[in-house]
């Protein structure tokens, strides 16, 4: 707020009697000041005294919101004096309360809130006399520490309405009057009991701490929302620039209608638009419209938001389809946007009828230019025959596309720019890929999307935040074709770093080939995610464990993802043993030819009686070791094989490095020589993980893995200006010859392991029965600090 409008404002304040410091207080608080405001324009007041002041400032703060609708008439009350003290106004809230945006019968207000109800000081005498003779005993025993607040709320039992400062009066002389003087003691603040410390016992037991008890939210994310019986309230109010208010809210009869319908269960809607491939983000929307309808055993429409055809394709469809079901959801019905355009083209036709609605010749410039002047169309109050024939025109395809639009008469003076007659309907000679080629215009989303919800019988339409401002035009629609409105309610976007988000990003990454495709691995497609080894259900305890927030500014880094899908994967992943970068390591004292099958675990905590725990595992004299284990020069902190040096090889035997085969340059180490302890005696720290020849002569198997990293270098890149710039070079490594145990040869395609000591791998859609590829889904821990890539 300007300087100059704060301090006219504050003035204003000031001038309805409200102290310094509470005008103040109300000035920094946005809504306080909106809604005082507000409540002085009904009250058509610039001044008054302080008594009416305090009461609208009341009536600012706490009127409740399910009945705006009726607070012009409260404000007259105040304004006449036939409501003057606080205990009314609390009576007349809960009256309107109960009441919401239903008519009420103004003697049955007047009577519940006391007006002209006069009570008389013989009245007041006679409360209070009844009162202190029942609380005789405790006057006498406690004096003046008695509780006065106490007195006075069993005689405003008696006489609700008698004036409290008469009350006060009296009991303070009446309590004088049995009490007397104060005395010294009476002075004095009560000595407040000590609780009693019990007994010691010999043996004192350490405290606990108690870990806090979870909130209702967090036992239950879905507990923020309203039950469908309770959507009577105000929804929102649209302030128009003429001074008029709309308060949009459910009529009794409408919302008997839809609960008749509804048999009173959650309706809830999951609308991609079918324009590209599902993100993590729409996860999060998923998580939200069918996990609530779930919770509250309701269903959940799946509808395709198909208003722009050239844009979507079947493909988006089936993928959508396909993929909602992959992360655990059923849609209660399929659905389009397109299903309704007869309904929807019938509907702006009565708009039109009613005076709401034009067809205007404006180019998108033109409009563009217009709404920033906020000046009304050349076309906006043509009658109402010409622009319905022009309607017809424009549908049956006798006027050129961009030649006409159909536009919401809303409010172009208006602070909410999404009421700046917005675009109902346009042209587009484009064959649309639900509705073939029955039509040649197309409603807007921002028609289209609240009229559907309402056909749909929705009780709750979810949406992100960046809709927030679009919630008057949501109403402003259903208002004014009188139907039922649904409850709304807007949400923070998943932003997770290292990443886009953004659909127009995410396809320019994938056409003009800065990725492989849709389902790349260092997306965060759904379909990227599933590929690289995500599951469905560590996608849903993610979304879960940051919770149905409203922080639209937070960033969440990419480690809290992973860190939930390595949980997951240390539960489901059996381990295995790979080696990406292997080094020759020929044991000189094992016979050759001479095969061992050892035991290695599938699980670190596999009990030793349980043979489907373990996997066997080859070990010959010619063994495989990563490059990384390997040092011509050994160092205290370092734990893997160096010439003269021990290390346990994982499941086997600890081996010690004998001899170095070098290539022309000492450093290019060829092949290492170790001989083996077979009684284990020696116990070396290190410890790494191998693949041996499984028959002499015999290559281990041979599979590609490909490693990936965060795909952009910087944690918000959205946010660069050359974002494509920022993109990471090094985001993904292919590793052709690694070397892994024969039992991986059985994998198929959705398997999933962790390579020992290198992070947890998925098979990739890329293998084949000649060769399988591995994708690397997360590190572990420890980044690969002991060995490994």
């Amino acid at each position: 707020m300007a300087a100059a409008a704060a301090e006219e404002t504050l003035g204003l304040f000031l001038a309805i009697g409200l102290d310094k410091r509470t005008a103040e207080n109300a000035l920094v608080n946005q809504k306080v000041t909106t809604n005082l405001l507000a409540v002085i324009k009904e009250a058509g007041i610039n001044s008054c005294d302080k008594t009416i002041g305090n009461l609208l400032y009341t009536v600012a703060t706490k009127y409740p919101s399910n009945a705006l609708v009726h607070r012009p008439v409260l404000i007259s009350y105040i304004i006449t004096s036939k409501i003057k003290s606080t205990a009314q106004l609390d009576a007349a809230f809960s009256f309107l309360t109960n009441v919401g945006p239903e008519p009420f019968q103004l003697d049955k207000f007047e009577q519940a809130c006391g007006v002209g109800v006069e009570v008389s000081k013989e009245e007041i005498q006679s409360a209070v006399k009844t009162v202190l003779a029942e609380n005789m005993n405790a006057i006498v025993e406690q004096r003046y520490h008695i509780n006065v607040g106490n007195l006075y709320g069993q005689v405003r039992k008696l006489q609700p309405w008698a004036d409290a400062k008469i009350v006060k009066e009296e009991i303070d002389s009446k309590l004088f009057s049995i009490l007397g003087e104060k005395t010294e003691a009476d002075e004095k603040k009560p000595m407040k009991k000590k609780k009693e410390k019990p007994a010691k016992t010999e043996e004192q037991t350490k405290a606990v701490v108690a870990a806090p008890a979870p909130s209702e939210e967090e036992l239950n994310p879905y507990s923020i929302f309203p039950q469908p019986e309770e959507n009577y309230k105000v929804h929102t109010e649209i302030f128009y620039s003429d001074g008029s208010i709309w308060r949009c809210h459910n009529s009794k009869e409408l919302l008997e209608k839809h609960l008749k319908f509804t048999g009173g269960k959650v309706l809830t809607r999951f609308p991609p638009e079918p324009n590209g491939y599902l993100h993590i983000g729409h996860a999060k929307a998923m998580f939200i419209d069918f996990g609530l309808a779930k919770e509250r055993g309701g269903s959940c429409y799946l509808r395709f938001d198909d208003t722009n055809p050239e844009a979507e394709k079947t493909e988006y469809i089936d993928h959508i389809k396909e993929i909602v079901g992959w992360m655990g959801w059923e849609p209660f019905k399929i659905t389009y946007t397109s299903d309704y355009f007869q309904n929807l083209y019938d509907l702006a036709v009565e708009l039109i009828k009613k005076g709401l609605a034009y067809v205007d010749h404006q180019t998108g410039e033109e409009i563009k230019e217009y709404r920033e002047k906020k000046m009304n169309s050349p076309w906006r109050d043509r009658p109402i025959t010409e622009s319905l024939k022009l309607f017809d025109d424009m549908k049956r395809g006798l006027i050129e596309e961009g030649k006409a639009t159909l536009r919401m008469k809303q409010d172009m003076q208006s602070d909410n720019k999404n009421m700046y007659d917005l675009i109902a309907y346009r042209i587009k000679f484009t064959r649309h890929p639900h509705a073939g080629d029955k039509w040649c215009i197309y409603p807007s989303y921002d028609y289209a999307h609240c009229i559907v919800d309402s056909l749909e019988n929705i009780t709750h339409s979810l949406c992100t935040l960046e809709f927030e401002i679009r919630r008057p035009s949501y109403y402003w629609l259903l208002v004014a074709l009188g139907l039922y409105q649904p409850y709304v309610w807007e949400y923070s976007r998943l932003n997770i770093s290292n990443t886009v988000m953004s659909k127009r990003k995410l396809n320019k990454l994938v056409t003009e080939k800065y990725v492989d495709a849709w389902d790349d691995p260092r997306l965060l497609t759904l379909s990227g995610l599933r590929r690289r080894g995500v599951s469905a259900a560590a996608i849903n305890s993610f979304i879960r464990g940051i919770g149905i927030t409203r922080s639209d500014n937070s960033l969440i880094r990419i480690d809290r993802l992973e860190y939930t899908i390595r949980e997951e994967l240390n539960r489901t992943a059996p381990r295995s043993l790979v080696v990406l970068n292997p080094i020759k390591v020929v044991i000189t004292n094992l016979e050759e030819g001479k095969v061992m099958d050892l035991d290695a675990k599938m699980w670190p905590d596999a009990p030793s009686d349980d043979a489907s725990s373990y996997y066997k595992v080859p070990f010959t004299n010619v063994v495989y070791i990563e490059h990384s284990d390997f040092r011509l020069k050994d160092s205290k902190d370092y734990y893997g094989l160096a010439p003269g040096k021990t290390v346990l090889l994982r499941y086997a035997f600890p081996i010690k490095c004998t001899e170095v085969i070098t290539g022309e340059n000492s450093e290019d180490v060829r092949e290492i020589r170790a001989e083996y302890d077979p009684l284990k005696k020696t116990k070396p720290k290190g410890v790494i993980h191998w693949v041996a020849q499984p028959k002499p002569g015999v290559e281990p198997l041979k599979v590609e893995v490909r490693l990936f990293d965060k795909l952009f270098l910087s944690e918000n890149p959205a946010e660069l200006d050359d974002w494509l710039g920022d993109l990471n070079p090094n985001s993904k490594e292919i590793i052709n010859e690694c070397y892994a145990v024969p039992s991986l040869a059985k994998a198929v395609l959705g398997d999933k392991f962790q390579f020992e000591r290198l992070g947890y791998f998925a098979v990739d859609t890329d293998s084949t029965s000649e060769k399988l590829v591995f994708n690397r889904t997360v590190t572990l821990r420890d980044s690969y600090s002991k060995g490994g890539k």
